[in-house]
């Protein structure tokens, strides 16, 4: 079961005089197990623990040593990005003006209101906070995602054909469904999308509908309330809400449940939804982008996907090819994977000899690109020397289980290859290998741990 996405823990600091209410702030603020707190009853002991590089503090107007006002214009002197909230039981006009000239981020009056005006803040400072962490690593990887040419590898007829529409779709906010095989790299093509479009300040949202389970992709996608079911203990927003003004990338749209394709489909129509338990209408205004290794129309034709769904994601169908068709971009690809294995391992520049380069060309790539990455590093760890060869070039995928029948090797050393194949595929986790195989997860850990032990000798 796929855990819900969490975000990064938020370090809260609490300054209140009166012990009940500090307490009552406490209680709030850790009704979200994100927040972690820090609570004081002074504004000195606040300034003198800044070291914790909180992200909000919250504050009474009136403090034993000093003013509200007062600890806002230290802190924000201290560190301009934490958010400060100033709370008091005294609405006099000109210091809440005073208090939001200078910064705060919210001003909280203490009365029967103060749990929902303090959570509402507490929401809106980490949207906030999370949109500036993702326009940082926008910033820092706009460079190479801006180019396709330099995301996607390749010179070939048809990944040249792949780059035209590609630029077509990021001048438009049209829908877009990309189809390919597994490995393929339909979500990069995404993301080259997104990241070339006027949406590229924004968020990129990647789900992957087949990892979900089918009970909770409607909440992972729209959200839920409070209450919404036994362990909805606080609201959570869904994708569709985070991917707001940015694209939201729906990854094996094959795979969803044909109830939620009904849901999908009105939130797209109306472009608002609502969330699970509650009865706001939201809007959003997100670019969709959805991927597939299935042919749609067919899925359609066999009763596995509603027509008027289909008909509403086609938009601009982009069919990403396979390797085996893409000729000498396997060699360029091979040389990109390589020249990054060797940065990463810090000292040898490994170089293919002319038979290992006929080699690759020959293969099929039934794993497509992921294959062919695999293959190479696998390669390199292999290769004696600096230079690899045919002989290091070795092909493990049980899609092509005829041609590894021709070696003569043990059936111990068949699993290990099948197993190795397995990790590649489903990111080395190894519960999940265990259960697609049918096997203790046991046998996969000695595997590994002999191949450690070995490697050590």
């Amino acid at each position: 079961m796929k855990e819900v996405d969490r975000h990064p823990i938020r370090r809260v600091l609490v300054v209140e005089e009166d012990p009940e209410f500090r307490r009552l702030v406490e209680y709030i603020t850790k009704l979200n197990p994100d927040y972690e707190v820090h609570s004081f009853s002074t504004g000195k002991d606040c300034l003198e623990n800044l070291h914790l590089n909180p992200d909000i503090v919250t504050t009474d107007l009136k403090l034993p040593d000093m003013s509200g006002n007062e600890l806002l214009e230290k802190v924000k002197s201290f560190n301009s990005k934490i958010a400060v909230i100033v709370m008091s039981g005294d609405t006099d006009v000109p210091a809440i003006v005073d208090v939001i000239k200078n910064g705060a981020a919210n001003f909280i009056p203490k009365n029967s209101e103060v749990k929902d005006e303090l959570l509402k803040t507490y929401q809106r400072l980490m949207l906030h906070l999370d949109l500036k962490k993702d326009v940082k690593n926008i910033s820092e990887n706009f460079d190479q995602k801006y180019n396709f040419r330099q995301t996607i590898i390749g010179d070939s007829a048809p990944i040249q054909n792949i780059f035209r529409l590609l630029e077509k779709a990021a001048k438009s906010d049209i829908t877009v469904s990309i189809t390919g095989e597994t490995g393929t790299g339909k979500e990069l093509a995404a993301q080259a999308i997104h990241f070339n479009s006027r949406r590229k300040q924004n968020k990129f949202v990647a789900v992957n509908v087949a990892a979900i389970p089918r009970d909770l992709l409607e909440s992972e996608l729209f959200g839920y309330e409070k209450g919404a079911f036994t362990s909805a203990n606080h609201r959570k927003l869904g994708q569709f809400e985070f991917a707001d003004k940015g694209t939201l990338f729906l990854d094996e749209i094959a795979e969803m449940d044909m109830s939620l394709q009904v849901k999908l489909l009105r939130a797209l129509q109306e472009r608002e939804f609502k969330r699970v338990g509650g009865n706001e209408t939201i809007k959003f205004d997100s670019r969709i982008i959805v991927a597939t290794n299935k042919d749609l129309a067919l899925e359609v034709e066999n009763g596995n996907f509603r027509e008027d769904l289909y008909y509403r994601l086609l938009g601009l169908p982009i069919n990403l090819p396979p390797l085996r068709e893409r000729g000498k971009d396997v060699i360029e690809l091979a040389n990109y994977f390589l020249n990054n294995f060797s940065r990463k391992d810090g000292n040898t520049k490994f170089e293919l000899t002319p038979g290992a380069n006929a080699k690759l060309l020959a293969y099929s790539y039934p794993g497509n690109v992921r294959e062919l990455k695999a293959t190479i590093e696998l390669a390199a760890v292999m290769a004696e020397s600096a230079m690899i060869t045919a002989e290091d070039v070795t092909f493990n995928s049980p899609k092509s289980i005829q041609n590894i029948l021709v070696d003569e090797v043990s059936l111990k050393e068949y699993t290990e290859r099948i197993i190795h194949h397995y990790l590649e595929k489903y990111d080395n986790n190894v519960i999940l290998v265990a259960k697609k195989l049918q096997i203790g997860k046991s046998t996969i850990y000695r595997m590994l741990k002999g191949e450690k032990g070995k490697a050590e000798e």
